[in-house]
């Protein structure tokens, strides 16, 4: 453990400061930074608007599900809240008809 400091009675400032900026963190871990990456870049949300998905659009709905059928969140998909809602709801009409699993 440091000394403290007899004149201002106070630690030294090397023992508090960690000069790491946040993207080493990522570049450490790229695995993390791909996994909080939205899926959907701002062009291809341009191109197609999530609130215009219907159940019948099974390739595109399936980029929202992970491999064992779970829906993915907010944070991952980069979706507002009320296209998140809708995927939501199309992602079960289309499980409900079979069309994914």
């Amino acid at each position: 453990m440091p000394q403290l400091n007899s004149r201002k009675n106070t630690m030294p400032a090397m023992a508090f400061t960690l000069s790491l900026p946040g993207s080493v963190f990522f570049l450490a871990m790229p695995d993390l930074c791909a996994f909080f990456r939205p899926l959907m870049t701002t062009e291809e949300q341009r191109h197609k608007n999530p609130l215009e998905l219907t159940h019948t659009d099974v390739e595109i709905l399936s980029r929202f599900v992970t491999d064992t059928g779970k829906i993915l969140p907010r944070r991952i998909t980069g979706l507002t809240a009320r296209q998140q809602r809708h995927i939501t709801k199309v992602i079960k009409q289309a499980r409900n008809l079979l069309l994914m699993k």
